[in-house]
């Protein structure tokens, strides 16, 4: 495994980073907490786009638990059915709506522990929540943080849990709540998985990659 970045790298790293993007957003489209929540737990094995594509129609007319319950399972299924696996999380998201409503007063809560009780919400989708609306530094490790944080060194385990880790243990506390939509962006449209474009890189001159590309 290729070795940890040490405190004065990260920093050069991060520094870049907020440079080149000193207020990185997420590209799911959302109004609220509660379709935030939605469409992060629509985005599993789907693309932002995607997502944005189907939720803008359903967002208009369903934007808390109660509006989305009075919309219904079947409804709710025919705004999101070009999203991959639509039955199952239209469901989750008629569920959840539902204990919104009766366990938080239709209010999204604000833990991780209660977030992850909602059908459909893993700690990732929890962790999206709590970082982008209530601003907590938690970090979202997906597909793209993961093969980031392993090639260059900022935050390189085995699984995401160890990734997560890594970046809270390591990455200094000033950049720690925009953390993960860098990394996030950076692998989207830079370390991109098949062909990175480290000519381009602001980071190559810490970066770790032993294959880099011009």
């Amino acid at each position: 495994m290729v070795r940890q970045l040490d405190y004065h790298e990260m920093r050069a790293v991060f520094t870049r980073f907020q440079a080149a993007e000193p207020e990185p957003k997420g590209e799911l489209e959302h109004v609220n907490a509660f379709t935030l929540v939605v469409a992060v737990a629509l985005s599993a094995q789907a693309t932002d786009i995607g997502v944005n594509k189907a939720t803008r129609a359903l967002f208009a007319i369903a934007d808390t638990p109660a509006k989305m319950l009075a919309l219904g399972e079947e409804a709710l299924t025919g705004h999101i059915k070009t999203i991959g696996l639509y039955r199952n999380k239209a469901r989750n998201v008629i569920k959840l709506s539902q204990i919104l409503v009766d366990q938080y007063g239709g209010e999204v809560p604000s833990s991780r522990a209660a977030l992850q009780s909602l059908p459909g919400v893993g700690r990732k989708t929890a962790n999206v929540v709590l970082n982008m609306w209530f601003h907590q530094p938690a970090q979202a490790v997906d597909t793209h943080i993961f093969r980031v944080g392993n090639r260059s060194g900022i935050c390189p385990g085995r699984d995401v849990d160890v990734v997560e880790r890594a970046i809270e243990d390591n990455v200094p506390a000033e950049f720690q709540h925009h953390a993960h939509h860098w990394l996030i962006l950076h692998g989207r449209y830079i370390c991109t998985a098949r062909k990175p474009k480290c000519g381009i890189c602001p980071i190559s001159e810490w970066c770790l990659y032993e294959e880099k590309t011009e």
